[in-house]
């Protein structure tokens, strides 16, 4: 049977390691739990982490989403053990972690011991955690429910992540084949195609439009290639500098929402974020118009978040959010229907969650659908455009055969 490491926390508070020959990781918790012990890392043996260790959690110089999400669930664990908030900071800090991570736990627990709440403690370190995490923790404090509050608080973290990872994981197949696409191309170009203008030059033949084209193509690639290249380089940075200004950029994401494919896909991406965020605040006590505040600042899309602005100044004059958010005819029609339900049964918060479910099975579909099409189509763009080049070439060595017959 596999071997699992793993590290807890005895009733004493002590850190304890060791290892179990155990079916799966399910078990050796188990065993870890009945030992009377809380388990904080289990890994296999072959050093390839279990799903809620510590093992890499600051592995970086920084802490990353994925160690804020561990930091999150692990201190979850623990204060729903019974330890004191204090005592499993320290527990935290005494692992193996970077020296910069280190030092975040270390003022995070100084805080703590001098009186502070977590969720003060927490917005002192703003390059780390979101206003989103700093309010759900002060809420939960609020609500004397801190252990519940960060459980759901990863649960969000976790459903996020999740829904980031699979979008990247899914473009990375059609980014390599547009890059090796273009690859190709360069090199039929700048490599292939000019080895045969001396051959084309010596039969003193006019050439085809098409094979002008391909030859000249070619030479400005050979030749020019630095030019191009700056030119490239130029055209992005001007780009990035029109949008950063805030009215070119708001004008430009509403653009991008009017796409008939690309837009449809941010709009379900960024709906399932948005409803996730107010659902888990409002879960924890958070009014609506701080969540709306807060979500907000979750979308990437600024004229979403215009949306939503003025959205929460209906709100504040006793509107319904499901109404005000239908008013920018931004936000897909089902997510303000089931939210419509959602206030009309009182279970907003729990509507939400599901709005956010429902959009993350919606967006992962469409990407799905999006990468069946492309990739057959880069082939056929692929091979339409090595024809082309083929033909280019072997026309005009057609020409002077059948003048020779």
């Amino acid at each position: 049977m596999p071997l699992f490491r793993y590290k807890a926390v005895t009733a004493d508070g002590e850190i304890v390691e060791g290892q179990y020959d155990v079916a799966s990781e399910n078990e050796a918790v188990s065993k870890i739990q009945d030992a009377g012990n809380i388990p904080l890392e289990v890994a296999s043996a072959d050093g390839v982490a279990g799903g809620g260790g510590l093992a890499g959690l600051f592995k970086r110089e920084a802490m990353n989403q994925t160690q804020v999400l561990q930091f999150t669930q692990q201190l979850a664990t623990l204060l729903g053990a019974g330890q004191p908030l204090d005592r499993a900071l320290q527990i935290l800090l005494e692992l193996p972690e970077s020296e910069k991570a280190r030092r975040i736990v270390e003022r995070i627990r100084d805080h703590v011991r001098g009186g502070a709440p977590l969720s003060e403690a927490l917005e002192a370190e703003p390059g780390v955690f979101t206003r989103l995490y700093v309010n759900m923790v002060r809420a939960g404090e609020v609500g004397g429910a801190l252990d519940t509050t960060l459980a759901r608080l990863a649960t969000y973290l976790e459903r996020a992540k999740a829904l980031k990872e699979s979008v990247v994981n899914a473009m990375i197949y059609p980014a390599i084949l547009v890059v090796m696409v273009f690859a190709a191309l360069v090199v039929l170009l700048v490599f292939v195609v000019p080895q045969f203008m001396p051959m084309f030059k010596d039969m003193n033949v006019e050439l085809p439009f098409i094979t002008q084209i391909v030859l000249f193509a070619g030479t400005t690639l050979q030749s020019f290639w630095w030019l191009i290249l700056a030119l490239v380089v130029f055209i992005v940075m001007t780009i990035r500098r029109r949008l950063a200004d805030p009215e070119k950029k708001l004008a430009w994401d509403a653009r991008v929402l009017t796409m008939r494919v690309y837009g449809p896909l941010v709009a379900k991406l960024e709906t399932a974020r948005l409803a996730r965020t107010l659902g888990t605040l409002l879960k924890n006590g958070v009014p609506l118009l701080t969540a709306l505040g807060i979500g907000r600042n979750v979308l990437g899309n600024t004229a979403l978040a215009e949306s939503v602005d003025k959205a929460a100044e209906d709100v504040k004059t006793g509107g319904g959010l499901a109404h005000a958010l239908a008013q920018s005819k931004r936000f897909p029609k089902l997510a303000t229907q089931m939210i419509s339900v959602g206030e009309e049964s009182g279970s907003l918060d729990d509507m939400l969650l599901k709005v956010a479910d429902t959009f993350d099975i919606e967006a992962k579909n469409t990407v799905d659908r999006m990468l069946a099409g492309l990739v057959p189509v880069m082939t056929l763009v692929m091979t339409g455009v090595v024809g082309f080049i083929m033909m280019a070439i072997l026309l005009p060595i057609m020409s002077i055969s059948g003048s020779i017959q």
